[in-house]
Order: C-alpha cells, then structure tokens, then sequence
C-alpha cells in the first residue's frame, strides 16, 4: 500500500455507504455502525433506506445508509478496518455484486483521490447509484465529489429515473 498522502495527526471527514441484504439487515447495519466508531468519530448517519438491487438484481432488497466518520486513519487502514468487520460479520464473497450480510465502502474521504489496487476514492460507482447518492445528501448535500467537481446533491439531482429508494424505520 502506499504511503499516506496525509499527515496521521490530521483528521478527515469520511463518508462510507452501508448495505446489508441477508439476515436481520437493519441490525447488521447498526452493528457495523458501531463496529466502525473504532476508526473515528461518527459524526453523522443516514436514515435507513431500503432500496433496489442494482446490476445483479434477483436477489433480495438492500437496506442502505451513509455515515459521516471524523477520522485519523489513512484511507488504506479504514479500508482495512472495514473489511476486517465485513470479515467478523460474516461476509463471504462468492459472486461479484451478490448477496451480503454486510457491504461497506468508502465513497469519499476528504478531497483526497485514490487509485490503487482494491481501493478507488472516490468510489466509481457512486455518481450513478441513488442507493448511495440519496443518503449521502440527506446528511451532507454539499459533499464534494473531487473528480467530477459536483455536490451530492448535484449528483443526485442529475440522476435518471429508476433505483427504487425508500426510507425506513431504523427500529426494523
């Protein structure tokens, strides 16, 4: 992995997307939450979403949320710390874009780019998922994407119609 862009005294605002269609999908997310207060401060979380399946779509519905982390980690050790609780929760990947009892990605952090093997930030994916877009701009519709020089809010607006997303109550 490569060396930190940043200074580790620094602390970044991350934003991380959460989804969780197997199981008790509401409690797998509050779990991950929780899991991932070891890598910051939290300081914000979506409503819960249930959404559509995108790309792979015969399985079950998704519920999705985005978290705002304050955090001193690098970029490379969050994503580690996520994997390590996707890992702990019992997650196994056996098809690209399959079901999941747990799915976390980080879709901004900072202002920073990344591009290396197994991490790519901002994530590729997000201008095109509402799934994503729709609970980001809930808690931060001014997050900056820095490639495409556009607000969440922006994003979500220039979104087609399509992705069905619906808010739920977080006591699933």
């Amino acid at each position: 992995m490569s060396e930190p862009t940043h200074p580790a005294c620094l602390a970044y605002l991350a934003y991380l997307s959460l989804g969780s269609n197997l199981g008790d999908r509401a409690c797998n997310l509050k779990s991950a939450i929780s899991q991932l207060r070891a890598g910051g401060k939290l300081r914000a979380a979506s409503e819960f979403y249930e959404t559509q399946p995108v790309e792979v779509t015969n399985q079950p519905w998704f519920i999705n949320c985005v978290i705002a982390l304050e955090t001193d980690k690098t970029p490379e050790q969050l994503l580690t710390l996520a994997l390590n609780i996707e890992a702990g929760m019992g997650r196994v990947r056996q098809s690209d874009k399959g079901p999941r009892t747990i799915d976390i990605d980080i879709v901004l952090f900072g202002d920073e780019v990344v591009s290396e093997p197994g991490l790519s930030i901002p994530h590729p994916a997000m201008a095109e998922r509402r799934f994503v877009l729709q609970p980001l701009a809930e808690i931060a519709p001014e997050a900056f994407h820095p490639i495409l020089k556009k607000t969440a809010r922006e994003l979500l607006a220039a979104l087609p119609e399509g992705q069905d997303v619906r808010r739920v109550d977080r006591s699933l």
